[in-house]
């Protein structure tokens, strides 16, 4: 269990937190302690007078899948929604398909915390050497609904603005047109203008408590002149499409280390492709480690693969492409122009893998090992993440929402919001874990003593929104009922267009 700090520490200066989260924005590696205000960890939190019930604010208290296949031993074992797994849907086996969104997805497998998705050959210059290579993508978003229905990804309609003062930010690839003789069926190689640099070895140290973590450095990044941008567009179209880079080379495929993968794949599968037995197609795949979080108080899972920022890559366990900080636009959500969608995230949430309330960044460092590699032989690291070791983010619009208003808004690439709670926040008990975009907007506007934003450049609280970070995270589906709409209405003035 983590010790609550007492009132001394909390005072301590917030310059240290600032410059931590600079790194947020800025590519410098930093080494340094804070102290912000902490909640209170494990059970403590549980004991408190009941101010606010999860996903709630203080006002509003908010409100048998098949059989699982038999697991493995070990870290496999069925594990039951207590502790920081409460309120995260299925826990075990495979979620059924008709819980995806992405619905290209071969498999989610919740016992082994990995989405196995088709993967797609390429060629790109290596970063380091220039010369060509082969290079394997997933497709998970398009900008066209028809297209996007066809090939089974989710419809993103925001993509088309992903290009807006940010032209860099979308990759034009060329598409080959093989012969019969060289593709009886199959996918055509997409020659890709750059791709990232796997071979960076990823470096998280958690610090006192646990964020603003010690030191850190990216795992995958794309090197300065590179091409790179996970948002493709092929010459002679203009759909718009997510296809991130997850793997170069011929193979072995360094699935421990991550030194020709990124950094959330554990697992490879190359096909025979074009080279099956007549009539038959053999299919590649990749696993790559999902992401736990929740939208319009449902949990659901996504897909981290890049970051606009340094730290932010390191977190999210995705490549650093430095263009993606220039997507349009910083605060922009549902507005003209904007390709991006808003997330919400906790600095300073509960923490404690017992803690049914623990949520945000400190959660994420303390107990949901972010300094180790992802692999599926690390049974420590995957049961981490099994019992809700995730940041457990909030999204904003979701592919089933109801209205189209909402499910056309969703976009992959997400605007972060970053909150603290106030010290009064944790003394009064309040700060539970949030699950709903609507009851986060309603505490920051109603309720600033509670909640505020904070400013990257002196760590001191500040007026709610944007901090200029950005996530490309597709979401794959949902563990227990499709988000349909928010669980309260938006209050008066808070920080949604109006319509």
């Amino acid at each position: 269990m983590h010790r609550k700090h007492d009132a001394s520490e909390r005072r301590e200066t917030r310059g240290r937190l600032a410059r931590a989260l600079l790194g947020l924005a800025a590519g410098v590696a930093i080494s340094l302690s804070v102290a912000i205000p902490v909640s209170a960890a494990g059970t403590s939190h549980a004991a408190r007078s009941d101010h606010a019930s999860q996903g709630s604010s203080a006002w509003h208290r908010l409100r048998k899948h098949p059989r699982a296949r038999k697991q493995d031993q070990g870290s496999r074992e069925d594990l039951r929604n207590t502790g920081s797994a409460t309120g995260l849907g299925q826990l075990n086996g495979v979620l059924p398909a008709n819980k995806l969104t992405l619905e290209s997805a071969i498999e989610i497998n919740l016992s082994k915390e990995y989405a196995r998705l088709p993967i797609y050959p390429g060629t790109a210059p290596n970063p380091q050497t220039g010369e060509l290579e082969k290079v394997w993508y997933i497709l998970e978003d398009a900008s066209d609904k028809g297209l996007a229905d066809d090939l089974g990804v989710n419809y993103a309609p925001k993509l088309q603005d992903m290009a807006v003062s940010c032209p860099e930010c979308v990759q034009t690839v060329t598409e080959e047109n093989p012969s019969p003789a060289n593709n009886h069926f199959g996918p055509a190689v997409i020659h890709f203008a750059g791709a990232p640099d796997f071979s960076p070895e990823r470096e998280a140290v958690p610090g006192p408590t646990g964020f603003p973590l010690k030191s850190f450095k990216p795992g995958a990044d794309v090197p300065a002149g590179d091409a790179y941008s996970p948002f493709i567009k092929i010459a002679g179209s203009d759909v718009i499409y997510n296809a991130p880079i997850v793997a170069t080379g011929e193979g072995p495929f360094d699935v421990t280390t991550h030194s020709n993968t990124g950094d959330r794949v554990i697992g490879i599968h190359i096909g025979s492709e074009q080279h099956a037995p007549s009539g038959q197609f053999g299919e590649s795949w990749a696993d790559l480690l999902f992401v736990k979080g929740f939208d319009a108080g449902q949990p659901i899972v996504y897909l981290s693969t890049d970051a606009g920022q340094p730290l932010t890559a390191v977190l999210e366990r995705s490549t650093y492409v430095p263009a993606l900080n220039n997507v349009s636009f910083n605060g922009g959500d549902d507005f003209l122009g904007s390709a991006r969608e808003r997330l919400f995230g906790f600095i300073n949430g509960q923490t404690g893998a017992n803690n049914p309330q623990a949520q945000g960044f400190q959660h994420l460092a303390l107990d949901g090992s972010v300094g180790e590699n992802a692999s599926q032989e690390n049974t420590k690291f995957i049961n981490s993440l099994r019992v809700g070791g995730d940041l457990l983010n909030v999204f904003g619009d979701f592919p089933t929402l109801v209205s189209p208003r909402h499910s056309d808004a969703y976009s992959p690439l997400w605007d972060a919001q970053l909150a603290l709670w106030t010290p009064l926040a944790i003394k009064l008990g309040i700060d539970k874990r949030q699950i709903d975009e609507n009851t986060v907007l309603n505490l920051a506007a109603n309720h600033p003593e509670w909640v505020t934003g904070i400013n990257l450049e002196t760590g001191e609280p500040a007026p709610y929104g944007s901090v200029g970070v950005d996530i490309n995270c597709a979401v794959l589906g949902y563990t227990a009922t499709a988000p349909t709409e928010g669980l309260e209405p938006n209050a008066p003035n808070s920080q949604f267009p109006p319509r």
